[in-house]
């Protein structure tokens, strides 16, 4: 069995929001075989920073899915949306 990497858009609900810390509620939040390999951050607007962490999962779990519901209940996010995916 592969593995699937997706690069993830997770959008904070506020420019106060620490992204040290929403990034390690992230990681927290990953089910088991899931694991971040590299976070980016791009500036959306008015002091918004998006984070954009790259999610390997194994290719028969799902996919993505679980990543991104446990995401989208984490403290401190808005919004969740997958921007890439592909096996490695």
């Amino acid at each position: 069995m592969g593995k699937v990497a997706a690069k993830i858009k997770v959008m904070p609900n506020s420019p106060e929001i620490d992204l040290d810390v929403l990034q390690e509620r992230l990681e927290s939040s990953l089910p088991e075989g899931a694991k971040i390999n590299g976070v980016e951050r791009e500036e959306v607007a008015f002091g918004l920073v998006a984070l954009y962490p790259t999610v390997i999962v194994p290719d028969g779990s799902g996919g993505t899915e679980t990543v991104e519901e446990n995401f989208t209940e984490v403290d401190g996010v808005e919004s969740v949306g997958v921007e890439n995916v592909g096996r490695i």
